[in-house]
């Protein structure tokens, strides 16, 4: 089985592609940029790393195999960790496992994993079909100046410097006029405005005055309840092909303190129940580690929008 396009499809959707038993695949976000030393324009994407402590399956990859595959959760499991076998196996003879359009592992001489990305890859959607392209440099040419024609010129601007100053002062003098004239007018005209205004709030007040208001039946007061948002991050306690053992399991888990709830049916028919949702996969996390030490160890973490 080919991991490759498979963590390839997940990397443009998720921030965290976990390999069990190897490590992970994480993606961070970073700004277009511009060398200038080599006049290379570089587009936004996502820098890629891989973090080898990051080895508890949470369910993501399987579930993903499994829907392209048309197989259940435990036989792609089961060719993952097939899969994962062989690659440490190469990694601890010292050779370089490659990804396509991903990278490539290996280990130093210290025996830890170095992951180098890709140059060619960018797991960022909306940079799609967007490559780093090199420009040539710019050369700007410097132009001599005839010094007679410039001399020419300057006298000529000189010369009817006067005839400007005569044409702006006449301008500024019927500007002014213009002016004078304007503001007398809109004296008038506010003078006016502020009388009628006086009649119109006059004549508000006296019908306000004579006015009766009477509520016979008022309405009643309106309550609304906003549901806080559950998030997308569900730590999976199980899933069952009859509804009822579903609701049984929700209840047994409420009654040792979890927020557990029905999900709603899989792609393979079956009831799905949770411990908890969140909105932050850290949260997540390290709530599905605390249940896989002390409550169940097949716990595993879904990521998914519920309506």
């Amino acid at each position: 089985m080919e991991l490759s396009s498979y963590i390839s499809d997940l990397l443009y959707r998720y921030e965290c592609v976990i390999l069990p038993g190897l490590g992970a695949f994480l993606t961070q976000s970073k700004s277009a940029k511009i060398d200038f030393e080599t006049n290379t324009f570089y587009p936004p994407g996502k820098s890629l790393s891989f973090n080898s402590h990051l080895q508890t399956n949470d369910g993501l990859l399987a579930n993903h195999i499994a829907r392209v595959e048309n197989s259940s959760y435990e036989e792609a499991l089961s060719k993952i960790r097939a899969e994962i076998k062989i690659l440490k196996k190469s990694l601890e003879l010292g050779k370089t496992v490659s990804f396509k359009n991903i990278g490539e592992l290996k280990t130093d001489i210290n025996h830890y994993v170095v992951f180098h990305q890709d140059a060619n890859s960018n797991f960022l959607i909306e940079s799609f079909g967007l490559t780093s392209f090199a420009s040539s440099k710019v050369f700007r040419e410097s132009k001599v100046i005839n010094t007679e024609k410039a001399e020419s010129l300057f006298n000529r601007e000189k010369r009817a410097i006067p005839l400007l100053k005569y044409a702006a002062i006449g301008l500024l003098a019927i500007g002014l006029t213009g002016m004078s004239g304007l503001f007398v007018y809109n004296n008038a005209v506010e003078e006016h405005n502020l009388v009628e205004k006086q009649k119109a709030n006059s004549l508000v007040e006296n019908q306000i005055q004579q006015a009766t208001f009477v509520v016979n039946s008022p309405l009643p007061s309106l309550n609304v309840t906003i549901k806080k948002p559950l998030g997308k991050y569900h730590i999976v306690a199980g899933a069952f092909r009859v509804e009822e053992n579903a609701m049984a399991k929700v209840e047994e888990l409420k009654e040792k303190g979890f927020p557990s709830r029905f999900i709603g049916i899989n792609n393979y028919g079956l009831h799905q129940v949770v411990y908890n949702s969140f909105t932050t996969k850290e949260e997540a996390l390290s709530t599905l580690r605390s249940v896989k030490q002390t409550e169940n160890i097949d716990a595993w973490l879904l990521v998914q929008e519920l309506n």
